[in-house]
C-alpha cells in the first residue's frame, strides 16, 4: 500500500487543527494528520464539524479514504490548548510533530510531509532560542547543508511559468514561483549572509529541483539584485558586482539560464516575468509580498534541497481566526495536492 502524505497540525492555538478538520469534512482524505487526537475532537465539536478522528499507530497505513474521517498519528499536547491563546508549554509538542513527520518520511512510511503554520515566537520563548522557522529546522533535522525556501501560486505548480498576457498590468493572472537566497533573517543581517558559495548552492538546488519536482526541463531563473536598482553599477552597493554577478556568470558558462541581477522593482512586472520559471529574491520581504499579492491563500510553500518532499501553507497561525471556523483551508489543500505530486516524483528517483 502506498505510504500516505502526513500533515502536521501546527500551533495548537492557531488555525492549523481546524483547517485539517475542514478538509476532512469536505473530502475523502487519504493523508494522515499528526497531532493530538483529543484536541482535534474538541475543535471539531466546537466548530460543529462532523468528523470522526481515527487514531492510527505512527508509521501504519491509512485506514482508507472516507469523507468525514480524519486519520491521525497521535502526539499528545503538553497542556490543554485554547484557540487563540499561546502557551510555551506546547512548543515541544509542535516540534515533536515535525520530528515524527521527518522520521516517517525518511523511513519510507510517509511519502511527503505538509506543515500547518507554527508560531516561531512561542517556540523561541520556550527556550529554543535559535529556532527561526520550519525551513531551517527541517534542514537541520535532515542533516543537509543548504535548503531553499520557495513559494508558488496554485497556477504555477505545474509546468513552465508563462504569462497568459505579458502586456497586462496585473500580476493576478501570472503564475509565480519565488525562491529565497536567505530566509528568516533580520534585514540588517541579510547582506552579510550573502556569499558566492551560498548563492551558488541555492541556484544549483533551485535549478535541479525545478526539474526534479516540477518537470521543467531547462529552467529559466530571474535573479534579483540586493540593492535598489541592482546596485546601479556600484553606486548603491557592491553586492551585485562582488557576489551575485560572478556567480551568475560562472553558472551561465555551465549552461544554466539565468537573468540578472535585475532590480526587484521592475523584475516583478508582467513583461519581465514572461517565460520565467522562478524568481530568486535575495531576502524574504523582497519577493514574498509580490507573490502573496498575486495569489495569497492559493499558494504553497516548498522546501527544496531536502531528501524528502515538504510543502506548507502560505500563511501564519491566524490566532484571531482560530476557533471561529472562518479560516480558509484552500492553501492547505494546494499544499497537499503539491505534496502528492512531489512525493510521487521522489518515489520514482
Amino acid at each position: 500500500m502506498k505510504a500516505p502524505i502526513v500533515v502536521t497540525t501546527g500551533e495548537p492555538a492557531g488555525i492549523g487543527p481546524e483547517l485539517a478538520l475542514m478538509l476532512a469534512a469536505r473530502h475523502a482524505t487519504d493523508w494522515v494528520a499528526i497531532g493530538d487526537p483529543e484536541l482535534l475532537r474538541a475543535r471539531a465539536l466546537a466548530l460543529g464539524l462532523d468528523v470522526e478522528v481515527v487514531i492510527v499507530a505512527p508509521g501504519e497505513a491509512h485506514p482508507g479514504p472516507r469523507r468525514q474521517r480524519l486519520a491521525v498519528w497521535p502526539v499528545a499536547l503538553k497542556e490543554a490548548s485554547e484557540p487563540g491563546v499561546l502557551s510555551t508549554a506546547n512548543a515541544d509538542y509542535v516540534l515533536e510533530t515535525l520530528d515524527m513527520a521527518v522520521a516517517q518520511c525518511l523511513a519510507g512510511k510517509a511519502s511527503a510531509m505538509v506543515t500547518a503554520p507554527l508560531h516561531k515566537g512561542v517556540i523561541r520563548d520556550a527556550g529554543h532560542h535559535h529556532f527561526t522557522g520550519h525551513t531551517e529546522y527541517l534542514r537541520d533535522a535532515c542533516g543537509v547543508e543548504e535548503v531553499v525556501m520557495m513559494l508558488a501560486t496554485d497556477s504555477a505548480l505545474h509546468g513552465r511559468v508563462v504569462s497568459a498576457d505579458a502586456t497586462t498590468d496585473s500580476l493576478h493572472s501570472i503564475p509565480l514561483r519565488v525562491a529565497l537566497a536567505t530566509t528568516h533573517l533580520p534585514l540588517r543581517e541579510v547582506a552579510d549572509a550573502l556569499s558566492q558559495k551560498g548563492l551558488e548552492r541555492v541556484l544549483r538546488i533551485l535549478a535541479r529541483d525545478l526539474t526534479d519536482f516540477f518537470g521543467v526541463v531547462s529552467p529559466r531563473i530571474a535573479v534579483c539584485g540586493l540593492n535598489p536598482h541592482a546596485g546601479e553599477d556600484g553606486h548603491l552597493g557592491r553586492e551585485e558586482i562582488e557576489i551575485i554577478t560572478p556567480v551568475l556568470e560562472r553558472l551561465r558558462e555551465e549552461g544554466l539560464a539565468l537573468d540578472g541581477p535585475l532590480p526587484a522593482d521592475t523584475l516583478f512586472t508582467p513583461r519581465h516575468l514572461d517565460g520565467v520559471d522562478a524568481v530568486l529574491a535575495m531576502y524574504h520581504d523582497q519577493g514574498l509580498p509580490v507573490l502573496k499579492y498575486s495569489g495569497f491563500g492559493q499558494a504553497a510553500n516548498i522546501t527544496l534541497g531536502l531528501p524528502l518532499a515538504r510543502t506548507s501553507v502560505d500563511h501564519g497561525t491566524a490566532l484571531d481566526l482560530a476557533g471561529h471556523g472562518t479560516a480558509s483551508p484552500d492553501s492547505l489543500a494546494v499544499a497537499i495536492a503539491l505534496a502528492e505530486d512531489m512525493g510521487s516524483r521522489v518515489a520514482e528517483r
